[in-house]
């Protein structure tokens, strides 16, 4: 009877794997969103990584928790994947492996989503066009400039 009861007390410790190994933040533009999984769905997402205005070539995969599932984060991180929003995700890290992924395919999971720039895809819509953001470069326009160059001719 002991056996039993500490081989269940390791396998549940092995499966829910709540320990909080670490917090952070990720700035980016998610590329990818999916509803998927076999025997357990979860939210699984892409995050490409920006660092001052350039994308890097670090990226951020992760996992809505199963256990914790916000559906307020799942709809912003939707918007901001189908609108190519600059977001801010902040996730929790657990220790070790989520060995039966029963919380989510990765161990990085998404707590809060925060907008920081919708600017670029309202320019589409501020000139009639349709469109999303698939990659930014950042153009700064000096209009002054433009005045100088078409009042000379």
């Amino acid at each position: 009877m002991k056996k039993l009861l500490l081989a269940a007390l390791i396998l549940t410790g092995l499966a829910s794997c709540t320990e909080n190994y670490s917090n952070g933040e990720r700035i980016g533009v998610i590329t990818q969103l999916s509803y998927t999984g076999v025997k357990w769905k979860s939210w699984e997402g892409h995050l490409n990584v920006t660092q001052t205005g350039m994308n890097s070539s670090v990226p951020f995969d992760f996992s809505v928790d199963n256990n914790n599932e916000d559906p307020a984060v799942i709809k912003q991180l939707q918007a901001a994947a189908e609108k190519g929003w600059k977001v801010k995700l902040v996730y929790h890290q657990t220790r070790g492996k989520n060995w039966f992924n029963n919380r989510g395919e990765t161990s990085h999971f998404v707590t809060k989503v925060e907008v920081l720039d919708t600017a670029l895809t309202s320019l589409f819509h501020e000139q009639g066009r349709a469109g999303r953001v698939v990659d930014t470069i950042y153009v700064v326009i000096d209009k002054s400039e433009v005045k100088k160059h078409t009042e000379k001719k």
